[in-house]
């Protein structure tokens, strides 16, 4: 598909019923989400692509929280949905939630998985770099050595794929774990990542942005995973700012809960759509 601006997306839809579109985790990573989708398209049509400049996507900028959102709308409007559901993991939770606030009105339900709420990322990011090196183990200084050079492809690869193990709570399985995610490998943009990132470092954990959380008109899911090294209580102030809202924890479960927990997660998120009109 094509944006306004002329920037090829990667898109694909799966699935039969009401429309969700799913937004991947990054900034600069592409479309995980393919086990969701399994997870339920029997009960949901399921709209997945791979953001500006990351993936199967064109690898052009700019990029920007604002042209993020464009971009998503850009999903709705090729598949010709008026109203649809959301889905967004980590950086993509950030993404749904934004353009909820944008849009309110083309947006049915938000399911919220593995964010970090609205404050400041200064306020949890200290214990989240303390677990990520934890987790990482006998990787450590591997991936401290990768991150302070200069990679190749396939480096860019093993520092990914390291530093992904750390989100899985079943340690014995997390590098097989994160193998998966890369696979196929197509390749971190790292400048979209930065570009965003920086952005979000300015603008987050403002006194609009949670007034706006508190006016938000539509349902909301918080769903994550009761051992990801970024800490539960982050999203606490997503969770006490916005109207109307549920939560649920899925124990035992890391960054990316389907994979640790797929029926939990399949039984809050399916249970939470199955109100859509």
């Amino acid at each position: 598909m094509l944006t306004e601006d002329g920037v090829r997306l990667w898109a694909t839809r799966a699935g039969a019923g009401d429309p969700v579109v799913f937004c991947h985790g990054g900034p600069g990573l592409w479309d995980t989400l393919e086990e969701v989708s399994g997870l339920l398209a029997q009960r949901v049509s399921v709209h997945r692509w791979d953001q500006r400049g990351c993936g199967r996507s064109q690898r052009c900028g700019p990029y920007s929280v604002a042209r993020s959102v464009a971009d998503l709308d850009a999903v709705r409007r090729r598949f010709g949905l008026s109203r649809m559901a959301l889905l967004g993991h980590s950086w993509g939770a950030q993404l749904t939630l934004r353009y909820a606030l944008e849009h309110p009105e083309r947006v049915s339900r938000l399911v919220y998985v593995s964010g970090t709420g609205i404050d400041r990322g200064a306020s949890w990011h200290e214990v989240y770099e303390r677990n990520l090196r934890a987790n990482i183990r006998s990787g450590l200084g591997r991936w401290e050595a990768l991150k302070a050079r200069k990679r190749t492809d396939a480096e860019d690869r093993e520092f990914c794929v390291l530093q992904w193990s750390a989100d899985f709570a079943e340690r014995e399985r997390a590098l097989e774990h994160a193998e998966r995610m890369a696979t196929p490998w197509l390749g971190v943009n790292f400048e979209c990542n930065a570009a965003i990132n920086a952005e979000n470092k300015r603008t987050w954990g403002t006194p609009d942005l949670r007034a706006a959380c508190e006016k938000l008109d539509v349902p909301v899911l918080i769903v994550n995973g009761a051992e990801d090294i970024r800490p539960g209580w982050a999203v606490d102030s997503l969770e006490q700012a916005l109207p109307r809202v549920s939560r649920t924890v899925l124990s035992g479960a890391g960054h990316l809960p389907w994979v640790e927990d797929p029926e939990g997660f399949r039984a809050a998120v399916s249970g939470f759509l199955a109100d859509l009109q």
